[in-house]
């Protein structure tokens, strides 16, 4: 049955998605998530803050690949219930802590990061919002430390992505070029080493059963189909990130504090 919690016209595109079933909401999908971690180079009980946390399952995994410490943020109180538990099954309390907290309240957290990981928030917030919150990552890292960013990326048409973009997710996303992107971290002191930029398909199903698996993809494509108010939403969301399917990707990037 439909989520009866959720307005499904309002509600934001992640969050559809999320009810429809999909758990990895990325646009580069797991790979460039796999990339980025690479390019981090972990060591054993280093320190990791993540922002919006969500459920806990990217900070589970970088506890028990690279057995670091990480410190999870995120906003939704059932949200961190959620984390919390799946953390507790995991056996990983000792490594991973989650608090509920909003991003842009950074300068609460006491001591400085080895890493501050961000995916799929930037590219949320206003240019404004993304300035403020790119100094706060900067303050929280330790000299040299390292930010890991996963963002949505316009090649071009910026401003019309980002209007078209609003009217289906329902919220003022604000995906950059590269060079605006690159540009942004620097302006806050995170000097950008290593980047890549590839396609946006998150609604691919290629993509989703790398992410997904092959079971929960069916779920996904089941709910999708028999749940009217989630199939609105989701056709919508597939219209525009096909008509820009050119324009539209990802971009990952691992950058150092000055």
């Amino acid at each position: 049955m439909t989520n009866p919690t959720l307005n499904f016209p309002s509600t934001s595109g992640h969050k559809v998605l999320a009810a429809a079933g999909k758990k990895y909401l990325r646009p580069g999908g797991r790979i460039a998530t796999k990339q980025l971690f690479q390019w981090a180079n972990f060591n054993p009980g280093e320190t990791v803050l993540e922002l919006a946390s969500s459920f806990g399952y990217s900070a589970i995994s970088l506890a028990q690949r690279y057995h670091v410490k990480v410190l999870g943020i995120e906003k939704d109180s059932k949200s961190v219930a959620y984390a919390l538990a799946n953390i507790r099954v995991a056996g990983l309390e000792n490594q991973i802590e989650i608090i509920e907290g909003d991003i842009f309240y950074l300068d609460h957290i006491p001591g400085k990061f080895d890493y501050v990981l961000a995916e799929a928030i930037l590219t949320m917030q206003s240019p404004q919002g993304k300035a403020k919150l790119l100094t706060a990552i900067h303050n929280r890292l330790k000299p040299g430390g390292k930010f890991l960013s996963h963002e949505l990326l316009a090649r071009n048409k910026e401003e019309q992505i980002r209007a078209d973009l609003a009217k289906v997710i329902r919220v003022n996303s604000t995906p950059l070029s590269e060079n605006n992107w690159i540009s942004n971290l620097a302006t806050a002191g995170l000097k950008v080493q290593q980047h890549l930029t590839g396609p946006m398909n998150l609604l691919n199903l290629r993509q989703m059963l790398q992410d997904e698996g092959i079971l929960n993809t069916i779920q996904i494509f089941w709910n999708i189909v028999t749940q009217e108010p989630i199939r609105k939403r989701v056709l919508e969301m597939h219209d525009v990130f096909h008509q820009y399917r050119n324009e539209l990707g990802y971009i990952i990037m691992c950058a150092v504090a000055e």
